[in-house]
Order: structure tokens, then C-alpha cells, then sequence
């Protein structure tokens, strides 16, 4: 099987059509995707900027993180969900869009960055709370860089050049392979 038919395959199942094809399944999978986007940026950016020392520089970062490291995870869970919702319902569209390989290659990158960081910085929170590392801000940094960029990819691939004048999740959309 060749990744296009699987694509094909995957963009003709009823899960598929239901959302891309629905009135209403596409906008608010994309809306919900949206909302966790922001529950979940919203505990990274106060965590990220608590580690840089710019916010809330009277609490132990412990405390910071202990208490939005539930909120970040519930977040996470609904942003991957929905993303494979939003992927599921157009795999041949998003295979061929650069912002998504981009967004793809910056996800990657966000669990390298999980797995440099997580033993020194992020796996003993109580570490930081006597003086923030160099190591930690590094981590901070870097994190607010890979998100807002996997971010800012995710929200061009709509308007990649390839698919001008065919928005994503729409009921007229036409198969780019030609089906």
C-alpha cells in the first residue's frame, strides 16, 4: 500500500467524510482544537515565564508547576485528540502542505526538547525553587520558541498557496488528487 492510497483510504472512511463533509463536525472539532490550544499554551506560557523569572517571582516554581501540570495535561490530551480528528478528516490535503510537515517537525522537536530537559529541569521541579538554572531558562526559552512556532504553523496551514481558494473543512471541497 502506497502512502497515497493510504491517505486516500483514510480520507474515505465515514469518519472521514462525517467531519469534512458534516456541517457542523469540522468547526467545532477546530474550535475545541482552539480552546485547548489555549488552556494548555496559557499553563506553558506561565510555567515557561515563571522558569525565565519574569512572572510570579514570589512563588517556589514547584508550586507553579505541581499546580498547572494537570491543566497542561488535560490540554495537551484535547489539543493531540483533535488534531487527529482535524488530520483524519484531510490526510491528502495536509501531505501536501509545508506549513503542516513544519508544524509536524516542530512537534517532533518539542519531544526532544521534553526528553533533553525533563531529567534536570522538568522531572525535579523542586530543584528550581532555590534559584532558577541556567539550564532551565535555556529550557524555558527554547519551549516558548517550539510552541509559538509549532503554533504560527499550525495556523498557516490554511493558507498555504497550494490550497488557495479551498478552505479547510468545507462540505465543497474538491480532492486534490482529483477524486
Amino acid at each position: 500500500m502506497t502512502i497515497s492510497s493510504m491517505l486516500e483510504w483514510i480520507e474515505s472512511t465515514d469518519l472521514s467524510l462525517a467531519i469534512r463533509e458534516g456541517g457542523l463536525p469540522y468547526p467545532i472539532i477546530g474550535g475545541v482544537h482552539l480552546l485547548a490550544i489555549a488552556l494548555f499554551g496559557g499553563m506553558l506560557l506561565a510555567t515557561d515565564l515563571r522558569l525565565l523569572g519574569w512572572v510570579m517571582r514570589g512563588r517556589p516554581f514547584s508550586d507553579v508547576w505541581y499546580q498547572f501540570r494537570p491543566w497542561k495535561r488535560v490540554g495537551f490530551v484535547i489539543v493531540v485528540a483533535t488534531g487527529l480528528l482535524l488530520v483524519w478528516a484531510e490526510p491528502v490535503r495536509l501531505y501536501g502542505s509545508p506549513s503542516f510537515w513544519v508544524k509536524m517537525a516542530l512537534f517532533a522537536l518539542v519531544g526532544v526538547h521534553a526528553l533533553v530537559f525533563r531529567a534536570k529541569v522538568y522531572g525535579r521541579p523542586e530543584q528550581q525553587d532555590a534559584g532558577i538554572s541556567s539550564q532551565a531558562k535555556l529550557a524555558a526559552a527554547l519551549s516558548l520558541i517550539l510552541w509559538a512556532g509549532l503554533v504560527v504553523s499550525g495556523r498557516l496551514i490554511a493558507f498555504d498557496s497550494s490550497f488557495e481558494g479551498q478552505p479547510m473543512g468545507n462540505a465543497d471541497y474538491h480532492h486534490p488528487l482529483g477524486h
